[in-house]
């Protein structure tokens, strides 16, 4: 597991970012597997958002975009966290709305 500062503007663009790093780290091709989100709230408000790359035999990558600490969280197929990425604070919830599909 390792850290990272990126230079991410956007909500789409972070999208692409957890697309594409979930694709990396899990050796799949990039755009093949659909992606889902789904908005986090804590006592009725936006805390975060939820990804998730369903793989090939339905496996799962998962990534959690925590808004307070704004970080994205990688896990793996069995849970395992794989990485930790730190977001300047550009990026924002109220910039975009979210997707709601599971």
């Amino acid at each position: 597991m390792y850290g990272d500062t990126l230079r991410i503007r956007s909500l789409d663009h972070l999208r692409q970012y957890v697309h594409e790093t979930l694709c990396h780290q899990n050796e799949l091709e990039l755009n093949y597997f659909r992606i889902t989100e789904r908005l986090l709230l804590r006592h009725g408000k936006p805390c975060g958002v939820f990804f998730c790359l369903h793989g090939p035999r339905s496996t799962k990558f998962t990534a959690i975009w925590e808004t307070d600490g704004n970080t994205v969280l990688f896990y793996g197929s069995a849970g395992q966290r794989l990485h930790k990425a730190q977001l300047p604070p550009t990026v924002s919830l109220a910039a975009e709305p979210v997707g709601d599909c599971v």
